[in-house]
């Protein structure tokens, strides 16, 4: 079918309050080592203090029913399972919020007919993560064209056009984030050997990440020794890493730029019987931050690409759908694009965003 089911609207507390934690948070953490780190329990209470401002802030005032229409690809990987599920989250905090949700596909022409199927049935707004956004550019300008405003998630369409606000993560900052924190921990250690295990090399976003890894090794004196292109899957993780151990005898220090296929990875290592080095995961999977939070892993930290930004997605889409602006903004309107911050999570502060980890 092309259009599931409609979700119940139970209260829960998640949605707006805690996209506006998890924002609030992340805010506070730096993305170097620092003793200014908020501590576990210091994040938490503002988490619990920003989630009850936002269930009582003017934004989650009931207004005129709303259907938002969603549509992702399929849920063949922890992230995107997650992005739904964080969507069907929102949703459910309003009473007067209607989510339909199509079933998820990879089949662009599948995805192109689902959302087509929701402009005919005059949904009120919509959120799109495209799984491929220059083949879904035509049929979500078509919506925005029909009065139907678009909220493009994540991986971006072609044209502005096609859509009335962008909500994503930051690629670019999460190898920034992961850079600045390996470099604060090989402080003191002559030329270290820092090893990047990538993710789809052609992709933009791995590009991105790269670049932002490279750029901030390079603010420190710093460069990738060694690098290893996988394909965000387990195999791939498990496969590159070993070819990679093999290679390099010694190492200081690696990132990792999926926590997905970062299983894979870490299952190399436990293979090869290494433990020399620190590793940085990336996404903020909730067995990464278990690894995390045990201490006995060579997974040091994680850098942040949350599914939450599908919750806050849903949430903009309902105040766009119902004419409204964000109360804590002075702008009448609600803003443009939205980029998510990548927090660096460490055993300091895990205990705070493990509730908000994805399960790989």
């Amino acid at each position: 079918m092309n259009v599931s089911t409609r979700f119940s609207r139970s209260k829960l507390m998640r949605g707006l309050g805690v996209a506006s934690a998890a924002v609030l948070i992340a805010a506070c953490t730096s993305n170097t080592a620092t003793d200014d780190e908020p501590t576990a329990s210091e994040a938490t209470e503002v988490a619990e203090t920003t989630a009850a401002a936002g269930d009582d802030g003017a934004s989650a005032e009931s207004g005129p029913d709303v259907t938002i229409g969603f549509s992702a690809p399929a849920a063949d990987h922890g992230w995107i399972a997650a992005i739904t599920e964080n969507a069907q989250a929102a949703a459910d905090e309003f009473d007067d919020v209607t989510l339909e949700v199509t079933e998820g596909t990879n089949d662009v022409n599948q995805q192109i007919s689902q959302v087509e199927t929701l402009i005919n049935q005059g949904v009120d707004s919509l959120v799109i993560l495209p799984f491929d956004g220059a083949a879904l550019t035509e049929v979500a300008r078509q919506a925005m064209e029909a009065g139907i405003p678009v909220v493009n998630l994540d991986r971006i369409f072609d044209s502005p056009l096609a859509y009335r606000t962008y909500v994503g993560g930051d690629n670019y900052g999460m190898g920034v984030s992961a850079g600045n924190y390996i470099a604060s921990q090989v402080e003191g250690i002559d030329d270290p050997v820092i090893a990047e295990i990538a993710g789809i090399d052609n992709l933009p976003l791995t590009q991105a990440r790269s670049q932002g890894f490279a750029d901030a090794l390079a603010t420190h004196g710093l460069e990738v020794s060694a690098r290893q292109a996988a394909a965000f899957t387990v195999e791939s993780g498990q496969e590159v890493t070993a070819a990679l151990l093999q290679a390099e005898p010694e190492i200081d220090a690696i990132w990792n730029h999926d926590d997905d296929q970062g299983i894979g990875v870490l299952a190399a290592i436990d293979e090869a019987g290494r433990d020399e080095f620190i590793m940085v995961g990336g996404a903020g999977s909730a067995n990464a931050m278990r690894e995390i939070e045990s201490g006995d892993s060579v997974l040091k930290a994680t850098v942040l690409y949350s599914p939450t930004m599908a919750g806050s997605a849903v949430n903009l889409a309902r105040l766009i759908a119902q004419d409204k602006g964000m109360p804590s903004l002075s702008e009448l309107e609600v803003p443009q694009s939205l980029t998510t911050f990548s927090a660096v999570v460490t055993e300091d502060n895990v205990e705070a965003y493990l509730p908000l980890g994805f399960e790989s």
